[in-house]
């Protein structure tokens, strides 16, 4: 805390918002990943760093080779996606609480890690 008698509650925006501009201020490049239904995601070009704008139930990567996405998972979380093909991710175990920020990283266009970001 740089204040403990002055606080500013982040009441005027969520959370999703709140850390995409925390990647903004650290020099990150970044963009939203906008659903397409509730929870549901699809990102054409895969290459890049991504935020998803919403809780992800269910993300496909439809092509590339690389790329991360920041989520936190719905609480009907469904997993991850290749050109439509659901696969197995290594790494982290996904808790569906609604508020844990994770990275998935999809490499060589065939596998997705998972990663807990923070602490």
């Amino acid at each position: 805390m740089i204040n403990n008698d002055r606080i500013v509650p982040v009441v005027r925006t969520d959370l999703l918002t709140l850390l995409g501009t925390m990647f903004k201020i650290a020099g990150a490049t970044i963009a939203a990943a906008e659903s397409s239904a509730v929870g549901e995601f699809t990102v054409a070009s895969a290459s890049g760093n991504y935020i998803a704008n919403e809780p992800v139930r269910k993300f496909n990567f439809a092509s590339g080779t690389s790329a991360v996405v920041y989520f936190i998972a719905d609480y009907e979380y469904d997993g991850f996606y290749i050109a439509g093909t659901k696969v197995t991710t290594t790494g982290t175990a996904v808790n569906t609480d609604g508020k844990t920020l994770y990275s998935a990283t999809l490499s060589g266009g065939s596998a997705v890690a998972i990663a807990k970001v923070g602490f």
